[in-house]
């Protein structure tokens, strides 16, 4: 009963049987944005085959990333200004729109602009379910809910290639798209309904200075990362040029935030260590999960022989581990308010896990891979949902949304650092390998392309053996370049400071009114 009454003062006008069909629209949303690019990387091939183009294919993928990162901190800010509800549901109605036009796409270019538009709904959808929780539920309460997000982010790693092959087999790839729509129906319906949350006025201006900047920083950065070493050498004048505009685009940002009357992302909130910190860490988590959400089954399908089409059931071990130790961490933060020691201990085992995963050869097997999997996982658990439970707990209530799409875009920058750096390190290594064992010429012809179990098999002995000695030791260095980033992490959570979090006291009755709840007193003056 306490429990129940306790939910209700958080919840606002939200009754506590309500709580939980909000929480399940807000999980189905959550599984709608991180889904998305699982289904269609499967279905791609298909697209590529019926609708031409092979040669802007990585933009189908890069056009999603841009719209969503860079529109992260702008739905974040507009939640703030104008009403969590509205945002959000528009942020929904807006992805849907681009499903339903990337699958009625007749050729590559239509495509890749209805991509961008399905990503600039997608960066809404995260952001919001953050935020929205962050109204409803207050941080001390909020740990029980972390096994949930961590399961759907399963889910969509486990179930998204699955899905994705199966609908393009036997419904078309146009299908890959148009699921979205019943889903996100059920979702609009679900949050039109139950959700009530306080409308808000802005009392200024909206920040388009700051929001151009800032979209022109983000665009710079994820361009270079996902074309660093691919498209255009690191050295190259088009790269050079991008790192420019980057850097002259962020000073000129800080410089607008200082300025706006309301600022799109407000400098003031990095005052806080904790939110500053976990920023940080949610940068180094990211970093450290993208890149071993893909090279790890590369590793398994190239060396250990493993088939590409389950290939999300290949990380089970990890994301099974994430889920748990998650839930389990929830649990522990919920009843005893604590959370300092889940970023050490998180930031700890993932250094091992990178470093035992380094430590991979053409001799190991996969139960060997699958524990040291479970061992990141676990350590991917402690940090993924306290990152942002703490950068949330570290402002004001009227900031939540800007700190829930900071917290998010770090995490998003992180992933695209990742990839991109470890990257080009595997990718060198390959090459270098296979230059070694089979001279320049025949390294060239050979290692080319990234080839499957069934691929592998029809080359000849020789060859086969040493692209898979090639790609152990590209894995090898991008799992190292991936445990000294971890423990950068590591040595981040030891400044994290345990500051109480916000019950469901007179704090979180403010944000039930719609008042801004003071943050507790943490700077990095204490």
């Amino acid at each position: 009963m306490a429990e129940k009454t306790k939910t209700a003062e958080v919840s606002g006008e939200v009754k506590p049987r309500s709580v939980r069909v909000v929480l399940m629209a807000l999980m189905i949303a959550m599984l709608l944005a991180m889904l998305d690019n699982m289904i269609i990387g499967t279905a791609m091939p298909t697209i590529v085959g019926e609708l031409g183009g092979l040669e802007h294919l990585s933009w189908v993928v890069t056009a999603y990333t841009l719209a969503t990162a860079a529109s992260t901190p702008i739905w974040g800010k507009l939640g703030d200004m104008y009403g969590r509800k509205g945002s959000f549901l528009t942020s929904i109605v807006i992805f849907l729109i681009g499903s339903a036009l990337s699958g009625m796409a007749q050729n590559m270019g239509q495509l890749i602009g209805f991509r961008a538009v399905q990503g600039l709904g997608a960066g809404g959808l995260m952001v919001g379910v953050m935020a929205i929780i962050g109204d409803l539920i207050p941080p001390r309460e909020r740990g029980k809910y972390q096994g949930m997000m961590a399961g759907v982010m399963a889910l969509a790693m486990i179930g998204g290639p699955l899905v994705g092959g199966t609908i393009t087999d036997h419904m078309g790839w146009r299908w890959s798209f148009y699921i979205n729509l019943p889903l996100g129906a059920v979702a609009l319906a679900m949050v039109t309904a139950v959700l009530h949350l306080p409308k808000k006025k802005a009392q200024g201006k909206i920040d388009y200075l700051g929001a151009a900047l800032l979209t022109i920083a983000i665009t710079s950065t994820v361009l270079v990362t996902t074309w660093g070493g691919t498209e255009y050498a690191w050295g190259s004048a088009e790269i050079i040029g991008l790192i420019v505009v980057g850097i002259v685009s962020i000073a000129a940002f800080l410089f607008a935030e200082t300025r706006a009357a309301e600022p799109v992302m407000p400098l003031h909130i990095f005052r806080s260590r904790n939110f500053t910190l976990m920023s940080v860490i949610g940068f180094l988590v990211g970093f450290a999960m993208f890149g071993g959400v893909l090279y790890l089954p590369l590793f398994q399908q190239s060396v250990q022989g493993a088939s590409a089409t389950n290939s999300g059931l290949l990380l089970l071990p990890m994301l099974l581990s994430m889920m748990v130790v998650s839930l389990i961490a929830g649990r522990i933060t919920t009843s005893s308010g604590k959370y300092k020691i889940f970023p050490i201990l998180g930031g700890a085992l993932m250094v091992v896990g990178m470093y035992l995963l380094a430590t991979m050869d053409t001799d190991t097997t996969r139960l060997v891979s699958g524990v040291y999997m479970a061992i990141l996982g676990a350590g991917l658990g402690f940090l993924m949902q306290i990152t942002m439970l703490v950068a949330q707990n570290s402002v004001d209530m009227k900031d939540m949304g800007v700190a829930s799409s900071s917290a998010t875009l770090f995490r998003t920058l992180g992933g695209s650092f990742g990839v991109a750096l470890m990257g080009s390190l595997f990718t060198s290594r390959v090459t270098d390998t296979m230059s070694e064992r089979l001279g320049p010429q025949a390294a060239q012809a050979a290692g080319s392309a990234q080839l499957d179990a069934a691929s592998l098999a029809k080359l000849p002995e020789a060859v086969r053996d040493a692209y898979q000695h090639a790609v152990a030791a590209g894995t090898h260095s991008a799992f190292l370049l991936g445990a000294f980033i971890a423990v950068l992490g590591f040595a981040a959570a030891w400044f994290v400071k345990e500051v109480p979090l916000r019950g469901a006291g007179p704090q979180a009755a403010g944000a039930a009114d719609g008042k801004a709840a003071p943050a507790p007193a943490e700077s990095f003056s204490h």
